[in-house]
């Protein structure tokens, strides 16, 4: 049997949750814990029990959260011929793929509608990565 103890702030930390939320739980009933003076401990066994799993596996780690910004774009251009649409669609296709294998996840997917002469571009990514494929269509179409 372990008989190591945890805070209701370390709790809180390694489950991602508020420290209140961990101490109404105690409160309730549904996580065991002892009180000592005026904190509250939880030994590992009660921890492993209410959550299902060890203190020390990796899911029960804090999750490390940065802060990432994606973007979807549409671009539609009117009045395209489909041969200049087949060259910004190269274009754009070669430059994704000249990124090479270690860079971010960029998709670029294009559509050419012949009878509104309309191309589509649709762009999912980062926001610095979408914003160069955006100044490539600016350049070309310009």
């Amino acid at each position: 049997m372990d008989d190591k103890l945890y805070s209701v702030d370390q709790i809180a930390e390694m489950l991602g949750l508020h420290v209140r939320t961990v101490r109404g739980y105690v409160r309730e009933g549904r996580l065991k814990a002892v009180r000592i003076g005026k904190q509250y401990r939880i030994a590992r066994d009660d921890l492993e029990e209410f959550t299902g799993r060890s203190p020390m596996s990796p899911a029960a780690e804090p999750v490390a959260r940065h802060c990432r910004v994606d973007v979807s774009s549409i671009v539609e251009i009117d009045a395209i011929s489909a041969e200049r649409a087949g060259r910004v669609t190269t274009m754009l296709m070669s430059a994704a793929a000249a990124r090479g294998a270690g860079a971010r996840q960029l998709r670029i997917e294009t559509a050419y509608d012949e009878e509104r002469a309309r191309l589509k571009i649709v762009v999912l990514g980062r926001l610095d990565d979408s914003i160069a494929v955006l100044r490539h269509v600016e350049a070309v179409i310009s």
